[in-house]
Parts: C-alpha cells; structure tokens; sequence
C-alpha cells in the first residue's frame, strides 16, 4: 500500500476512495449493482500554479471530458456531436432507450453510427432531453422565455465580482423526467478574491471511479476559460460530494489503483484567447507533463 503525500493533491481522492472502501455504508442502488457510500465529502485543489488535478494513478482520458464540456457549454443535448468526435460516454442511456422502445438489439457501434451519419436517427434517438447544456444555456422560464445561466455569470464577473450570486445549476424540478439522467455535478458557484477566481461544485450524486477523475477535470477545464475570459488568475477548485460511492463491480479498480503512487500533476496551457468562453475549440488545450499510469477497465451502471 502507498504512503500518501500530503504535498499531491491527488493524495484526497485517493484518501477518499479508502474511506468508502472501509467505512461506506453497504447499499443497494437505482441501478441493482450495488454500492458502498458515504454522505457529505469534500477536497480543494490550488490551480494557482497552472496545474490541474488530472490523476495520474489511472489514465484520466481528460480530452474526452474537455470535449463533453465544450459540448455542454454549447448547449447540446444530443449525443451526435459527441459520438462524431469519438466520445461515448453518453451513449448507454439513448441505446437503452431505443433498444427497450424498439425490441431491436442494435450493437453499440452500429447504434452510434446511425446517430452521426443519420439526421432522422440522430433527431429521434440520439436525444437526452433537457440535460445540463439546456439547463445552463437555456433554463425555461414560465413566460417561455429562455435564461443563459453561463452567460449571465460571466457579465457578473465581469462587471460585479463581488457577488455572492455568480450561481449556474441543472436542477430543474420540472425538467426531471425528461432528462435521461438528472444533473449529477448539479450547482456551481464562482467567487472572487485578491485578484483570482475560485469554483466551488456540488455533485449529489458521485460514482468515484468512473465518474469524479471527469468530473474533476472538467471543473478544473472550466476554471481556466473562464478565469482566461474575465482576465483573472485561477485560484481555488472546491469539490463537494453528496452521496459518494464505490460500486460493488469496481473494488478490482481499487486493488490496483491504491499501489500506486501519484506523479506530479500536470501543467494545463491554454494557446488561445477566443473572443467568447463559448468558442474554445479542444486544440486551444495543451497538457504539459501528465504522466498516468494505465487505464483500468471499469463498468458503468446505468
């Protein structure tokens, strides 16, 4: 077993997945895989000094989250400009849906392929409903008007920094059912100070293995733009976890994962300045010293 550098950053996820594993509380999930949990977890990371918490204890595909965030700044909830760039991630619940709402047992690959090449397909089936890029780019007012969250944190940046509101969330009640998946990192917080921007997230509900290194990375993405956008520094990323899980089905990944010992966090440079945060495109991301060390092969439980 590692001993733990306290100067690592990565050194609190990793702590965080030992906890669940001996102390989480045995639970049968939504998905009937099963999980052990624990509630009200938190860990900061400093990006002051242009690192990002991008673990290195496992292969974090990290433009695969840079991708799906660029995708949710957009506004897109359709998988097809996921899945024409190579990123899956959000394939399983519009291939559940199609296969329990048509009887046919389409392969993945071919389901994936019918989203990107077949407009009709894509239209019908590739859709998520109201996910985070609609919530955050186009929450529906009771007028029918529409309300661009990101937008809106942005002009206060710019223009009152001081603000206790520079709020963005998914969680619109109404909106739920519609969703193929409600929010899971579901409210987001910026704050300024001495000069540098800080991010706190709050996720509700946290798949550790499979789900945070993304989440983690794509905090630490959108911190940057946006601190690049409103010509301030990065300061702080904060996390804090909800029900923070360990899936029966991924203790294998543990097994490996905490015997291993944490290279230095990579250094996150950014090559362009776009006129808007919305205009990022993923060749504007430069990785500078990410060493992981190998993917580990993990289910998700949809």
């Amino acid at each position: 077993m590692i001993t733990l550098n306290p100067a690592n950053a990565e050194h609190q996820y990793l702590e965080l997945l030992k906890r669940i594993r001996d102390r989480g509380d045995a639970r049968m999930d939504r998905t009937g895989v099963g999980t052990r949990a624990l509630f009200g977890e938190m860990m900061k990371f400093d990006l002051s000094d242009g690192t990002v918490p991008i673990f290195t204890t496992k292969k974090v595909l990290w433009k695969v989250a840079l991708k799906e965030l660029i995708w949710m700044l957009s506004g897109g909830t359709n998988i097809r400009e996921l899945v024409k760039q190579n990123v899956t991630i959000w394939t399983d619940w519009p291939l559940k849906r199609y296969r329990e709402e048509t009887g046919d047992e389409i392969d993945r690959k071919e389901f994936e392929r019918r989203v990107a090449k077949d407009d009709a397909f894509a239209a019908a089936w590739g859709e998520l409903g109201p996910v985070y890029g609609s919530q955050w780019r186009a929450w529906q007012a009771p007028d029918g008007s529409t309300y661009d969250q990101i937008s809106d944190c942005i002009e206060q940046l710019r223009n009152n920094p001081a603000s206790r509101r520079i709020i963005f969330h998914g969680w619109n009640v109404p909106d739920l059912p519609s969703m193929a998946l409600p929010p899971c990192h579901l409210l987001y917080q910026f704050g300024v100070s001495a000069g540098k921007l800080n991010l706190i997230m709050y996720q509700r509900s946290v798949d550790t293995v499979l789900g945070l290194p993304f989440n983690i990375a794509s905090c630490s993405f959108l911190l940057r733009m946006v601190a690049d956008q409103v010509d301030l520094q990065p300061g702080t990323l904060t996390w804090f976890g909800g029900d923070t899980h360990l899936y029966d089905n991924h203790h294998h990944v543990l097994d490996v994962q905490l015997d291993r010992t944490p290279n230095a966090a990579p250094k996150l440079n950014l090559l362009r300045k776009p006129g808007s945060l919305f205009d990022y495109v993923p060749e504007d991301f430069e990785l500078v010293g990410y060493e992981p060390q190998g993917f580990i092969k993990a289910d998700v439980a949809i």
